[in-house]
């Protein structure tokens, strides 16, 4: 068992006590994995540059993982089901089924208890090297690579697109651990920019920049910032091409987040708290982390040392058709730019033909059908991810001219009308973590947790009993509901209460080179790029709301058109770009003579709905019609009517109703 000791810090009732439902009052149980293991086994064989981490006196290599456990204090309570989160650069995302956001002081709120009172055992396990870790953010102490006995040195590329001017920026994504510079000369390193991610790169004169923060005006040698002569400006995209001698094993990571559940799975050992209660497992991942689930599936990590199953069945959330930098040389698991090794075929499940370099295009599940050891997978995605280039490449081929067969073991869910993180409440249209980052418009207000509560259902009961979910939701090509996003770019530019993006300046997904050792090491900085594979998005209705998907209230009955995407506020710069990760509402007039002062074509709220009770109404026949679909739980209807009031009152200003009903009167 690679887990040698499980190390418990702290071990607590949990919420005071509290009791969730049948499943009655849980613990919360913190600590740090230790692990040793065998470089050459063939589980770990495919973790980049592990054979050359320094080995003990048994050949085996150590690292330690953050884990934090939550389960039930009676265990024959527990319903024998394991939910591991894979958490988003350091911070716990489980909380998303219970319908609450992550605390980033440390604590871990119940919201409604959702899992609590089903019995579950929830584990958030830490698998980033670069994690500045707290109470709140969970991480692993990677080993090193070493080449006679120093870390490895070579060329990374780092990218920043900034919100505001910055006389220097750090050499990490996301403010994480650096990857230092392996001296502050090198006169062969490299900055480009570029005025939106696609344009063509200007390279930065050598003389202008140099490795150093900037400190009342003076640059001060620093191997881990970079400082620019006149400074970065909002908006354009800048890449740092430099040589580190940083050298975690990156993919490390992966290994302490199969072998924590091996372990808590099926150890026997004293330290294993949730011995003897787990039946099967399963893991979740959002965003950055559903893009490390599916590197993880595709490198065929889901069989331990003893070839026993770590995961049965995966939610793979808002990860579209990518993966990342989870196991790579000098991988940045954080990144998000269009140009790392992580966005690299694979994207379907299943092997496809691209037609341009007529060659195909190995699939997800390729390794793991060879294995015999198919998981279940559901993937659920939002808008964002189809209009940053690649999650229609889960399904759609790489000429964007025909849906691909489903493989057996997966569904697909489109969350239509929806933004990578789900509701930004209350209205606002600057983001509250960093409040230089605004959009032109409104955040995007639907809430799509109730549809992954449901999709964590639908997996359990596939994965325990072979009940099959629902049949996938997605834009297809065959009924002309997946469109190329120019198209939809169009028809945006014809309502005129919605700024529109330059189509051209959007990021795509381009076809990249970079060099012969594929995706494990990139020797060709800044790699090669060829022509970028189609952006294809959902056809949207005269609103300008999406009609493919699973489609929540908030798109059926709506008050606004709601997006995928928001433009960046002029005074954050890049015009015509779009904000990352981010969407939009844009709500409808109140009164049809609001509407016509302002010469918006969408009917006003007036002209759909008699009043609030009406509108409402008609949500809950919606909200019922998804859960007869079992695409939202029976329990979740009224939660779905309430969301749906409370932005009845947020969009519908109280004052043109009341004028309004008064007129009517």
């Amino acid at each position: 068992m690679p887990v040698v000791k499980f190390e418990i810090t702290s071990r607590e009732p949990y919420e005071g006590g509290v009791a969730f439902g049948d499943a009655g009052a849980y613990e919360r149980i913190e600590g740090v994995l230790h692990f040793a293991v065998d470089p050459v086994h063939a589980a770990n064989a495919g973790i980049v540059d592990l054979d050359l981490a320094a080995r003990d006196e048994r050949g085996l290599v150590h690292f330690a993982a953050d884990l934090s456990l939550l389960q039930p204090i009676d265990a024959f309570k527990a319903n024998g089901r394991l939910l591991a989160d894979v958490v988003n650069r350091g911070g716990r995302t489980f909380v998303s089924y219970n319908l609450t956001a992550r605390d980033n002081r440390g604590g871990i709120p119940a919201g409604d208890g959702f899992l609590m009172r089903r019995g579950w055992t929830i584990a958030a396990i830490g698998w980033q090297w670069d994690v500045v870790r707290s109470s709140a953010l969970l991480g692993l102490d990677a080993p090193i690579a070493l080449q006679d006995g120093q870390p490895l040195v070579g060329w990374i590329s780092v990218t920043h697109e900034l919100n505001a001017p910055a006389a220097d920026v750090i050499l990490s994504d996301r403010a994480h651990q650096p990857y230092a510079a392996a001296d502050l000369d090198q006169p062969d390193a490299r900055m480009f920019v570029r005025d939106y991610p696609d344009a063509p790169r200007q390279e930065i004169d050598r003389g202008r920049w140099g490795f150093a923060r900037v400190e009342d005006g003076r640059a001060v040698p620093d191997a881990t910032r970079a400082a620019l002569d006149g400074g970065f400006e909002a908006g354009r995209y800048y890449e740092i091409i430099y040589r580190t001698n940083t050298s975690p094993v990156v993919g490390a990571g992966i290994l302490a987040f199969r072998d924590a559940a091996a372990f808590l799975r099926y150890s026997t050992a004293e330290d294993n708290p949730a011995r003897g209660r787990l039946t099967h497992a399963f893991a979740f991942g959002t965003s950055q982390s559903g893009r490390f689930l599916r590197t993880l599936i595709h490198g065929a990590f889901n069989s331990d040392e003893e070839g026993r199953t770590a995961y049965d069945g995966f939610h793979v959330h808002i990860a579209g058709g990518r993966m990342g930098e989870f196991n790579t040389r000098f991988g940045q698991p954080s990144l998000t730019s269009p140009y790392g090794l992580g966005y690299c075929p694979p994207f379907t499940y299943e092997d496809t033909v691209d037609p341009l370099r007529e060659q195909t295009l190995p699939g997800l599940l390729g390794p793991l059908r060879a294995q015999g050891r198919v998981p279940r997978i559901i993937a659920t995605n939002t808008a964002t991810e189809y209009w940053r280039g690649d999650a229609a490449m889960l399904h759609i081929d790489p000429a964007g001219t025909r849906d691909l067969p489903e493989a057996p073991e997966t569904r697909a869910y489109f969350m239509t009308g929806s933004h990578h993180g789900g509701a930004t409440l209350p209205l606002t249209d600057s983001s509250p973590l960093e409040p230089s980052a605004r959009g032109a418009h409104l955040f995007n207000t639907t809430d799509y947790r109730p549809l992954l509560r449901a999709a964590l259902v639908n997996l359990e009961r596939w994965v325990c009993e072979g009940v099959e979910p629902p049949p996938s939701a997605l834009p297809r090509i065959a009924d002309g509901t997946a469109v190329p996003r120019a198209q939809v770019v169009e028809v945006f530019g014809s309502l005129p209460p919605v700024v529109a993006p330059i189509a051209e300046r959007l990021a795509t997904l381009p076809r990249l080179d970079f060099g012969p050792e594929g995706s494990r090491v990139a020797t060709i900085l800044p790699p090669v790029t060829d022509v970028s594979y189609p952006s294809i998005v959902s056809a949207v209705d005269a609103d300008g709301n999406e009609v493919a998907g699973v489609r929540l209230p908030d798109v059926t009955v709506p008050l606004a058109t709601l997006m995928g995407w928001n433009p960046r506020h002029p005074q954050t710069g890049g015009v015509g770009q779009i904000m990352p990760l981010t969407g939009s509402t844009v709500p409808f007039a109140t009164t049809a003579e609001d509407r016509a002062a302002a010469g918006d074509p969408r009917p006003a709220v007036l002209e759909r709905y008699r009043d609030r009770d009406d509108y409402l109404g008609q949500v809950r026949v919606e909200a019922e019609r998804l859960a007869a679909a079992r695409f939202l739980l029976d329990e979740d209807v009224e939660v779905v009517v309430g969301h749906a009031a409370a932005r009845w009152d947020m969009l519908v200003p109280a004052d043109a109703l009341a004028a309004a009903t008064t007129k009517r009167g």
